[in-house]
């Protein structure tokens, strides 16, 4: 690799992630039979709406439904209806679309199919507080939770037990129907009952451990949340409910595909691959530091290669910057390279949008701190501010694409030369 290419070679290793993971690929050899009666197609999350269409191009017959997707992420379509929420704090638009969703599951027969389009930011998007709570009240929860440094598991466990719709109670209405959900998985682990709250699928957690998460993180929920998680008379169907017989449950797409995508990618060009993994967690500045350590040392073993790794770090929110998980793990990982030659990074989130900003990630390279203080730039005090969005930024090394219309969880290569 020619010096000036690192920054071209880690974006095409995050471009072959993005395209393993795209619906309009993965979906059509996942689709069910037709059914005797209706398919009625419902689903949520910042894949669905991309995801609505390639079933609309691959079935034939008619379709009826409605999925509900994040600002932006929307794809036409000719028999399903798209709506645009939200996302990642809960409004009124996705209370009104989850609303309608629950009642076309709730219309369908013993003859008809309800295919569930699910993807990461769905929990959000398809929001339904239970009776005695509000949307006011989600909201409130849901920023706290998005701010404590809770895992994505924490943090839904918590809304499904304030939801109506979500820990298998979607599928649950829509008994007797067949139901079949297609995934894609956004969560580290791959687990069906933990990606986007799991409307169609048992829930193995409850109120107690609910309870226990906000305890644990510190947060002060609205009365009427603590009186809910209180009660525990109104529990989520749990593995072997009856009403979930008929609903099957296949994860078309995640992490692991998407880094193998990658590597493969990078061993066309010449780079030897390695993947750490795809479900690491932590926190995103501990992260960045501890495979900050991990590159050096495998710098002095002089072997050219790229590491590359997935899953979902977490940022407790202690100042009032801007960024998100992505480039706070960019930071951390510069702060602690401190310079170190040979080695350069891409940390970006497989949807297109990093926390709340417009960027997917950003980029790493050696010069990146001494660039910064060439500007006045104190990269640490940015960091303890939760403000990496404004050190990338201002360096001209932000990652943008746009919606990607997929979510596989984020992407990370550090190459090392």
């Amino acid at each position: 690799m020619r010096p000036g290419e690192e920054k071209a070679f880690l974006g095409s290793l995050f471009e072959a992630a993005i395209a393993a993971a795209l619906p309009g690929k993965i979906v059509p050899g996942f689709l069910p039979a037709a059914p005797g009666g209706r398919l009625i197609v419902i689903g949520a999350g910042k894949a669905s709406a991309a995801m609505a269409k390639a079933v609309e191009d691959n079935w034939d017959g008619p379709i009826e439904g409605l999925v509900v997707t994040r600002d932006g992420h929307a794809v036409a379509c000719r028999q399903i209806e798209i709506v645009e929420a939200s996302h990642p704090v809960p409004d009124a638009r996705g209370e009104a679309a989850a609303r309608r969703i629950l009642a076309m599951a709730e219309s369908a027969g013993a003859d008809d199919l309800v295919l569930c389009l699910i993807s990461g930011g769905g929990s959000a998007l398809m929001t339904l507080p239970a009776d005695d709570l509000s949307l006011e009240d989600k909201q409130a929860v849901n920023r706290a939770l998005l701010s404590s440094g809770a895992t994505i598991t924490e943090m839904n466990t918590v809304r499904k037990h304030l939801s109506a719709i979500k820990g298998g109670r979607l599928a649950a209405a829509a008994h007797p129907a067949k139901v079949v959900s297609l995934l894609i998985s956004d969560v580290p682990g791959d687990d069906p009952a933990v990606i986007a709250s799991a409307p169609t699928v048992a829930d193995p957690t409850t109120f107690s451990q609910a309870r226990a998460i906000l305890l644990r993180y510190g947060i002060v929920a609205p009365a009427s949340v603590t009186r809910r998680l209180a009660k525990s008379s109104d529990e989520t169907p749990k593995p072997g409910d009856h009403r979930l017989r008929q609903a099957t449950t296949t994860v078309i797409a995640a992490p692991k595909a998407s880094l193998e995508a990658a590597a493969a990618a990078a061993r066309q060009a010449g780079v030897e691959p390695i993947i750490l993994g795809d479900a690491i967690e932590g926190e995103a500045r501990e992260v960045g530091s501890a495979m900050a350590a991990d590159a050096v040392a495998r710098h002095r073993n002089g072997s050219p290669l790229v590491v590359l790794s997935g899953g979902e770090t977490t940022v407790t929110l202690r100042g009032r910057g801007r960024g998100g998980r992505n480039t706070e793990f960019l930071a951390g990982l510069a702060l602690e390279l401190d310079g170190a030659e040979g080695i350069f990074a891409l940390a970006g989130d497989t949807d297109g949008i990093d926390g709340s900003e417009a960027n997917a990630g950003a980029i790493v390279t050696p010069d990146t701190l001494a660039r910064a203080a060439a500007k006045g730039i104190d990269a640490a005090a940015l960091l303890a501010a939760n403000d990496s969005y404004s050190l990338f930024d201002a360096l001209d090394d932000l990652v943008v694409t746009g919606p990607t219309l997929t979510n596989v969880n984020d992407f990370r290569a550090i190459l090392i030369l």
